[in-house]
């Protein structure tokens, strides 16, 4: 994993991407002192399921598989994101480990935010929690959905 983009270029992510509406330009400044740029090659793993949430990914291209695994299948894919989509919640909620897997399916760039540095920030400016956690709120429920559906999938009546 090379970085890509300067920090000029988070900035202006940060701005444009809807994760960050309605904070300052002194939140984003503060949030993208937490940032670098990533670029994965296929089959690079962003999040190994168990491991130490810390830190989470804004898509800037690409396509991640969001997996889970199964002792008798392997991982299986839940949902697949792309650049825009947000990769990451647990670096939200203790004891901080990952709740899924993800996989890089295509050459893939992200902003990816380190999650201590970044709980740091939102402990010193409440504001921006107010801003984020409800579109994590999001994130998770639609990680939820994808998993309920998947399980439907496989353990549901025959059609």
């Amino acid at each position: 994993m090379t970085p890509t983009l300067d920090t000029e270029a988070i900035r202006r992510v940060l701005h444009d991407h809807p994760l960050f509406a309605g904070l300052s330009e002194a939140q984003r400044d503060a949030m993208a002192a937490c940032a670098t740029t990533r670029a994965f090659k296929p089959g690079d793993v962003l999040l190994q399921e168990g491991a130490c949430a810390d830190r989470f990914h804004v898509l800037l291209s690409g396509t991640v598989a969001v997996q889970i695994a199964d002792p008798g299948r392997g991982l299986l894919t839940l949902q697949t994101l792309h650049g825009g989509d947000v990769l990451g919640w647990s670096w939200l909620i203790p004891p901080y480990r990952w709740s899924f897997a993800a996989t890089a399916t295509e050459p893939t760039e992200a902003v990816v935010f380190d999650a201590p540095s970044l709980r740091r920030v939102i402990a010193a400016d409440h504001e921006i929690a107010f801003h984020l956690l409800p579109r994590f709120v999001a994130v998770m429920a639609d990680r939820l959905h994808a998993a309920r559906l998947q399980m439907l999938d496989l353990y549901g009546p025959p059609s």
